[in-house]
């Protein structure tokens, strides 16, 4: 059991769902980009959080994660001014988006070197998220754990080729959760691992030279 689940998580409120865990689902984005600032991000909120991220302020707590804050930084009551200081072009669009949790938002951003991604996750209770998807693909993450996520061709041996390697120069990194996911035989796919542990960003260098490896990012506990 998380500690979330007993005492609730160090927040700015108002609402451990609406604020806390919004604030992580814009860590994730965060760390999914390096810590860089985008360029231009578009925040779709479903259900509960597109009925009432105003006045929770859900918009203030994911931009402030987006831009590098926790849960309890004072800077999320002030993250629409941070965001426009610092020239962040912003919207938020509310739409229902099919068969998700209710409080559920998807996160699209352009960093200024022209890439793109997206990541769709929801704020499950107490603080606690899921992040369901990252550029189209299934994941199933809580960052709890520090993740690893290996954007692959589907070839033959790529998982033992990576998890071999993991074995062979990082053999205390433990791994708690294994998942892959792919749209269609052959094409790309995703691991998500994650780790018991000390990861390090030269775990993620060295899984980026694996053949048939397109990327490796590694997203630390949020």
């Amino acid at each position: 059991m998380n500690v979330f689940d007993i005492i609730g998580p160090v927040m700015i409120g108002p609402s451990s769902s609406h604020t806390a865990g919004a604030v992580r689902l814009g860590r994730v984005v965060n760390k999914i980009m390096d810590g860089r600032q985008p360029e231009k991000v578009t925040i779709t909120l479903s259900g509960s959080f597109a009925r009432t991220y105003k006045g929770h302020g859900t918009d203030r707590a994911i931009l402030a994660g987006i831009l590098g804050y926790h849960s309890w930084d004072a800077e999320i009551r002030n993250a629409l001014d941070i965001a426009r200081e610092r020239k962040l072009n912003y919207e938020f669009v509310c739409r229902d988006i099919p068969n998700a949790h209710p409080n559920t938002a998807a996160i699209r951003y352009l960093l200024p070197d022209g890439t793109e991604g997206e990541v769709v996750g929801a704020s499950v209770g107490g603080g606690n998220i899921r992040v369901d998807e990252v550029n189209g693909l299934r994941v199933d993450f809580n960052g709890d754990y520090s993740t690893i996520l290996v954007m692959h061709l589907d070839r033959p041996g790529v998982i033992a080729d990576v998890t071999q390697l993991m074995r062979a120069k990082y053999p205390d990194a433990n791994i708690a959760n294994f998942r892959l996911s792919r749209k269609e035989r052959g094409g790309e796919s995703i691991m998500t691992i994650e780790i018991d542990g000390v990861a390090t960003e030269g775990m993620a260098a060295d899984l980026r030279e694996v053949d048939n490896v397109i990327n490796a990012l590694l997203i630390k506990r949020v």
